[in-house]
């Protein structure tokens, strides 16, 4: 995790400590503190995301091992490899790596703003608006970007409405999430009605979609998407150091400078866009939101909800998830949505015992 920091001494030493600080950084009066551990991390998982694409790009009816995989990527493939490598399974998984790393992002950045664990697109209702937004469009035969368009339009208005009935002077984390899982057991209930009333092919189409899955994908249909989530990425960093201030409550990120609403707003309409625009690509993929950042922040051992991480764990999760989908009963397929439901329903049941434990 990366913070910025006005008004540092020119030439101050750099601290080092390999779990929290390593160096300090000028540049043009910013002040940048980098977390050794965290980068360190970030990089293993990394690595692992890395390794397990590469073992998803060689493996399916048509098996190929890694080295003619390195080159089919390289441009230098035998046979029908790059044509298998690059058209048929490339864009799944590199969209998987992007988007875990998206949702990863996003659930860090709730679950800051929160000051919660359970602060996650999926859990707050987010997920389910986007659903409900790409639903609507797809039992009224719309193409892929109208559904894309319906989705991200349906996170934004789900995460307004949930502001509106949240805010009482200000937005309390709790108070968002109690409001948040309201929404989206009303949102679940109108989602299961509407499937219900489509005809026959348009409610399966939509069911299978509303369950998360990465089948399918083209070039054609990720490369928008993947362009959107880079430039969120970039528009992210200059406003991620309030998160580890909004971590220390209220009253001391005010008597720090920060204008606790505004930010709040902010950082809340990133998260809803990433989820969004990840909706929009594969569907509500459940619970990588949730657990990404949390087992980052573990392995980091940062005191507060780091991004880098977060985004890293994402990325092997969702990939590693997906391969499993494609492998564990082949040759059929499995929603990667449904993979993730269950490691992240026990990681979700893990994490409520060890919080009723801890209170």
């Amino acid at each position: 995790m990366t913070t910025l920091r006005k008004g540092s001494r020119i030439g101050s030493p750099a601290t080092i400590d390999f779990g929290r600080t390593v160096r300090v950084l000028r540049v043009r009066g910013l002040t940048a503190r980098f977390g050794v551990r965290s980068i360190v991390v970030s990089a293993v998982l990394l690595v692992a995301a890395c390794v397990v694409a590469l073992l998803a790009l060689g493996t399916g009816d048509f098996a190929i091992p890694p080295d003619r995989v390195l080159r089919a990527l390289f441009g230098n493939g035998v046979g029908g490899d790059e044509l298998v490598v690059w058209e048929w399974r490339a864009p799944r998984v590199l969209m998987a790596l992007v988007l875990g790393a998206a949702l990863g992002i996003s659930g860090a950045i709730l679950q800051s703003v929160t000051r919660n664990p359970l602060g996650s697109p999926d859990i707050v209702g987010f997920n389910s608006g986007a659903y409900t937004g790409a639903l609507l469009v797809i039992l009224a035969g719309g193409g892929y970007y109208a559904t894309a368009a319906g989705a991200v339009g349906g996170g934004l208005a789900t995460a307004l409405a949930i502001f509106m009935l949240a805010f009482r002077q200000n937005v309390k984390g709790f108070r968002l999430i109690i409001v948040g899982i309201g929404i989206s057991a009303m949102l679940a209930a109108v989602n299961t009605w509407l499937i219900l009333r489509a005809d026959l092919d348009a409610a399966m189409s939509a069911a299978a979609w509303g369950v998360g899955t990465l089948d399918g994908l083209s070039w054609s249909e990720i490369t928008p998407a993947l362009i959107v989530l880079v430039v969120l990425a970039i528009v992210v960093v200059p406003v991620a150091h309030r998160l580890q201030i909004l971590e220390l409550g209220d009253d001391a990120a005010q008597a720090l400078g920060v204008r606790v609403g505004r930010s709040r707003l902010v950082l809340t309409a990133l998260s809803v866009a990433f989820t969004a625009v990840g909706t929009a690509v594969a569907g509500p993929i459940a619970f990588v939101a949730l657990a990404a950042p949390q087992l980052g922040r573990r392995l980091a051992r940062t005191p507060t909800t780091a991004l880098l991480p977060a985004a890293a764990m994402g990325a092997l999760l969702l990939v590693a998830c997906d391969w499993i989908s494609r492998r564990i009963f082949a040759p059929t397929t499995l929603p990667v949505g449904v993979v993730t439901a269950s490691v992240g329903g026990a990681y979700l049941a893990y994490l409520l015992v060890v919080e009723a434990r801890r209170n």
